[in-house]
């Protein structure tokens, strides 16, 4: 084995990555088939396909820095393998015909699922990681994540024309696949915890926290207002732009994902919030289609290196034995971000226009660019190029 073998540990990297990506598809594939199943088996309206879709969302934000913090006493293997467990336990409970009611207690389990899996992993991939490509690895943990959802959804439209049963048996048998990569990999020495914060108040996690909750503005009103904004100045195919901004995305990870660790995080947060602000402003006046997809590339590329620079931030800051908590709630603010622009950008599309969602949205990623730069960072030798 080569030393660079030995200081990158790549089958164990591929484990948890494995273990991440399976997750992520038992959890994806029941996306696109929900709104009808809730429509057509319970007779319900869009309230109840809303909650049904995003109830996840709900659990996931209040029990991620718990299961970071079980992550840092027990060991992140542990709980990212019940992670896997309750999605496909979850998965297993579609088949119970109780009722809506019941079906959005699965979901609720499935965020717990969720939480469990995705913190204890990467709480692992920080573990596993050499210490000057610990930002580099972060974002290709995301890439997993993203990749999984990507497919899970896909192939759950294409398994509807199979029969409901067949998208929740992928639903269960996914994450199991899962659990096996994941139980392939070797367990690391436990750390004893340290005091400190709880929950979302965890100091090192709580500004950059904040940074990525500002930044996922610009992902909800561009998810969920690209396509008819361009559409309200004659321009089709507007999925083509979120389809260039989710390869961007992936893209930016493989190709200069080394950047946080090689320039520092603050420098390059900072830079991050404003290209996404430079993205969303030119495509909130963009005149046709091929300027709306630049204005897709230079959001996607700043958006990319956004979460694993103030990640890499939080893991500068916080003592090792208490690295799963303060992910825990650094990723928490994600969901938080989700749940307060949800609604905000529709509300500002309904009162100010479509313009005005991704002119709000690039306000708060310079925002998550200011706000990057007053984060302290210890000083360290590895970290003195962020000073």
């Amino acid at each position: 084995m080569t030393d660079d073998a030995k200081a990158f540990p790549r089958l164990a990297l591929a484990g948890v990555f494995g273990g991440l990506f399976c997750g992520y598809l038992g959890l994806s594939a029941a996306i696109p088939v929900l709104p009808g199943y809730v429509r057509d088996e319970f007779g319900a309206g869009d309230l109840a396909v809303g909650l049904a879709v995003t109830a996840t969302a709900l659990t996931a934000l209040l029990t991620r820095p718990v299961f970071g913090g079980l992550a840092d006493r027990y060991g992140p293997r542990t709980v990212m393998r019940f992670g896997a467990l309750a999605i496909a336990a979850g998965g297993l409970l579609y088949f119970l015909p109780a009722g809506l009611v019941w079906l959005i207690v699965v979901r609720l389990l499935l965020g717990v699922g969720e939480a469990a899996l995705f913190v204890a992993g990467a709480v692992w991939t920080v573990t596993l990681a050499p210490h000057d490509r610990r930002g580099q690895v972060i974002g290709l943990y995301g890439v997993a994540m993203w990749g999984g959802i990507s497919l899970g959804t896909a192939l759950g439209a294409a398994l509807r024309h199979f029969g409901i049963d067949a998208v929740w048996a992928f639903c269960a048998a996914a994450p199991l696949v899962g659990l096996a990569l994941i139980s392939t990999v070797a367990p690391q020495p436990r750390v004893e915890p340290t005091g400190g914060g709880r929950g979302l108040l965890l100091k090192p996690a709580v500004l950059p926290g904040l940074g990525l909750a500002l930044g996922a503005a610009g992902y909800v009103g561009l998810a969920a207002f690209v396509i008819s904004a361009l559409q309200d100045r004659g321009i089709d195919s507007g999925v083509i732009v979120l389809s260039t901004f989710s390869a961007v995305y992936a893209g930016t990870r493989f190709v200069i994902g080394h950047l946080p660790d090689k320039l520092g995080p603050r420098r390059v947060a900072s830079w991050c919030g404003a290209g996404e602000a430079a993205g969303l402003l030119i495509i909130a006046w963009a005149p046709n289609l091929p300027v709306a997809v630049a204005g897709a590339v230079v959001m996607g590329v700043g958006f990319s290196l956004l979460h694993p620079s103030l990640a890499l931030m939080v893991m500068n800051n916080t003592d090792s034995a208490q690295q799963g908590a303060a992910l825990g709630a650094y990723t928490s603010f994600w969901d938080l971000g989700l749940f307060v622009w949800g609604p905000a950008t529709g509300a500002i599309a309904a009162g100010f226009g479509y313009p005005a969602v991704f002119v709000v949205a690039a306000v708060c990623a310079c925002a998550a660019s200011a706000l990057a730069m007053t984060i302290r960072q210890a000083v360290t030798s590895e970290k003195a190029i962020d000073r």
